[in-house]
């Protein structure tokens, strides 16, 4: 098995926020090394039912855990909120977290940055935003008064006062060839949600060497069909094409574009049942794309028996090299 890093995906549009620093505890216990969890205003569809505030619930994981890193998957740091806001934050939780924070970032989903009633612009203005959010958080993050007068943001004589001893890594989530390039200029990692060889050569052509994440999605079960069942139910979103993730305005919207969404297009992408076997073949698909940390996504509400699983015949084929790495 090729050499990768195993983590656990905390969705946060699945759970309430004191089960999801229990399932943090869980996953640490069992032997995960590292964690992404989402940053939503929304869940995708209402079926989803949760999405606390993130950066509360992080404070959770940081009191109850002791060695699991912990990263956003992911932040958007331009519309809904301010970029010295979530310089904040991050700044916080890595210094709750001594070594074991980092920020990941991305250009957002109108689902989430729309509530404001603030413009949803184009992807390319997206991305140019999110260039200078990195830019204002890293000059905020150096400490002592700092000002910012740029195409997009203001900051004024601002001053974070608790700081990290060191910097905030900062992960850079591309779903195609502007922002992979993108990432591989302003960040020091790549987060994907498919094993995409192209993408990782994108990012590391524009200079990224850090690490390269990917979002691992299945549906555990000991029945591989009513897994599949759930896994339709609960994560339909995974089989919408194209840009309507970026796109799409409210849950409403997701639940009505979900229904053209069949169990069989999403048996394509997620592994579902209890066969360790695929698994254990879907992760090498990303380990031969270039990805060297893989996050699995548990859909549905039975992420102790998940946890569980991965402690039995997952993580034991890793462990060696991620108490290496």
């Amino acid at each position: 098995m090729t050499d990768v890093q195993i983590g656990y995906a905390i969705s946060s549009e699945e759970h309430l926020p004191n089960d999801i620093v229990q399932h943090a505890r869980l996953a640490e216990e069992a032997g995960f090394t590292y964690a992404l969890i989402s940053d939503h205003y929304h869940p995708w569809i209402d079926a989803q039912g949760h999405s606390p505030f993130v950066w509360s619930v992080i404070g959770g994981i940081a009191t109850t855990t002791e060695s699991l890193r912990l990263g956003t998957g992911v932040t958007c740091p331009t519309v809904r909120t301010h970029p010295a806001i979530i310089a904040q934050a991050a700044a916080t939780s890595a210094a709750m977290m001594p070594g074991r924070f980092f920020l990941g970032v991305g250009s957002g989903e109108a689902l989430n940055e729309h509530i404001t009633g603030e413009r949803w612009p184009e992807t390319e203005v997206r991305q140019a935003m999110l260039e200078e959010a990195v830019a204002v958080m890293r000059l905020l993050w150096q400490g002592g008064n700092q000002s910012h007068h740029g195409a997009y943001y203001t900051v004024e004589n601002a001053r974070l006062y608790t700081l990290p001893e060191e910097p905030v890594p900062v992960m850079v989530a591309a779903g195609g060839a502007k922002a992979a390039e993108l990432a591989g200029r302003i960040g020091d990692g790549l987060i994907a949600t498919s094993a995409d060889a192209e993408l990782i050569e994108t990012f590391e052509t524009a200079g990224g060497n850090g690490p390269r994440y990917g979002q691992m999605t299945v549906c555990w079960g000991a029945d591989e069909a009513k897994a599949l069942e759930m896994a339709h139910k609960i994560w339909p979103n995974s089989g919408l094409p194209g840009e309507l993730g970026q796109e799409l305005p409210t849950p409403a919207h997701f639940e009505q574009a979900a229904q053209l969404v069949t169990p069989e297009t999403i048996a394509k992408s997620v592994v579902v049942g209890p066969d360790a076997g695929k698994y254990l073949a879907k992760i090498e698909e990303y380990a031969e794309a270039g990805i060297d940390h893989v996050y699995i996504h548990q859909i549905g509400p039975d992420q102790a028996g998940f946890i569980r699983f991965a402690e039995r015949e997952i993580l034991p084929r890793f462990a060696a090299r991620s108490r290496a790495a």
